[in-house]
């Protein structure tokens, strides 16, 4: 079933027409029509069973999109499959038949939100760092952490050749850390506080972009709405 009250230039992205930005310039140039009524305005909506052309042509989505949102609990891995035998964070969503890979990746001990799509071009665009897609997480240590962990990490450490520095970077209790990455390198919070002798004894992950992970059960996963989609396709 096509997705409802969706925007029509949202909608030509999903069906692989175009990106978005494409899309809008697409629907000026009057290639669009809905329901035989030629549409220029951008923001106008797609409704189940509207008829949508494209140069006089029918547009309908090549398969059916879905956008999951996962809160991972520890002692899961973000793959498709693991030599090792681990669990897959994949086998905690509902039975699909559609083929699902994660939007970047939560390590083996961390928890919290992760995406699930079969949309290539949705993943791309969250993935790419030109995009800047903020990542807020929670960090808890088994130690105290000094003011200087806080300091470092926002005007930037280099460590073993690698360069790390988080947007935001704050003391939130004495052994606690809220942090915001943009470009997000593996195990990157983890090779910081490694570097000051510190161990997350928790890592959690609490916002990808406009999406926050609320109170979504660990374990437990939800669609992603129509406007998260599109506010993550413009963030």
């Amino acid at each position: 079933m096509r997705e409802t009250n969706i925007r029509l230039q949202v909608y030509l992205s999903h069906a692989g027409i175009a990106s978005r930005r494409a899309a809008e310039d697409i629907i000026a140039c009057g290639r669009v029509s809905v329901n035989g009524v030629t549409v220029t305005a951008q923001g106008s909506k797609v409704e189940d069973n509207d008829i949508v052309l494209l140069d006089g042509k029918p547009v309908n989505p090549e398969n059916k999109k879905l956008y999951i949102a996962l809160n991972k609990p520890p002692g899961f891995i973000c793959s498709s499959s693991d030599p090792q035998g681990r669990p897959l964070a994949l086998s905690l969503l509902p039975p699909v038949t559609e083929r699902l890979y994660n939007v970047g990746r939560l390590d083996f001990q961390s928890c919290g939100l992760i995406f699930f799509t079969n949309d290539g071009k949705f993943a791309n665009q969250l993935s790419h760092p030109r995009n800047e897609l903020e990542k807020e997480y929670i960090v808890e240590a088994t130690g105290v952490i000094q003011d200087e962990v806080a300091d470092a990490f926002l005007s930037g450490i280099e460590i073993e050749g690698v360069f790390y520095k988080a947007k935001l970077a704050e003391k939130t209790g004495r052994k606690s850390l809220r942090i915001i990455l943009i470009e997000g390198k593996n195990r990157e919070i983890r090779r910081v506080f490694s570097h000051f002798h510190l161990h997350p004894n928790l890592l959690r992950r609490v916002r990808i972009g406009s999406v926050h992970l609320g109170d979504l059960p660990q374990g437990n996963s939800r669609p992603l709405t129509n406007k998260e989609i599109e506010t993550l396709s413009t963030d």
